[in-house]
């Protein structure tokens, strides 16, 4: 594993945005998308009301947030795959940790609403400083290569 947490060195539009996620990786992804009133849950492709003002796209090697800035989009890469181009590392060395995440069912009460999801064993990604252990950040990966 090459750990690498960069951002986008310029904000994306609406089709350079659709267009870095439909070309980040050829295994199968995964959307959760969030607007104001709702989430879409975790879902195997973009839905028509794409985009949202936040959201991530995640398979077993990367995770890609985006988050809406005026018209256009900033994004940041957590990434096993080590360095991409056009992607400005943040800090110098990571360490990643993998554990297991549930996904709670449609009924379970927390929420106010059931949230939808495919049929996927997701898990969580520890992205950690290699010279301090803090954790940074938490991404959602697929718990196998598929």
């Amino acid at each position: 594993m090459n750990p690498f947490v960069g951002v986008k060195e310029q904000l994306l539009t609406v089709e350079e945005l659709k267009n870095l996620l439909q070309q980040s990786s050829t295994q199968p992804n995964y959307y959760f998308l969030r607007w104001p009133h709702k989430v879409s849950g975790i879902v195997g492709q973009l839905p028509n009301e794409f985009p949202s003002p936040e959201g991530q796209m995640f398979n077993y090697d990367r995770e890609l947030r985006w988050k809406q800035q005026g018209q256009h989009f900033s994004v940041l890469l957590l990434s096993t795959t080590g360095a991409e181009p056009g992607f400005k590392p943040i800090g110098q060395k990571w360490e990643t940790q993998q554990r297991d995440a549930h996904i709670y069912p449609a009924t379970e009460t927390r929420f106010p609403k059931g949230l939808s999801s495919t049929n996927v064993d997701v898990a969580q990604r520890y992205f950690m400083d290699a010279d301090t252990a803090t954790v940074h950040f938490v991404a959602l990966t697929v718990a196998k290569k598929q």
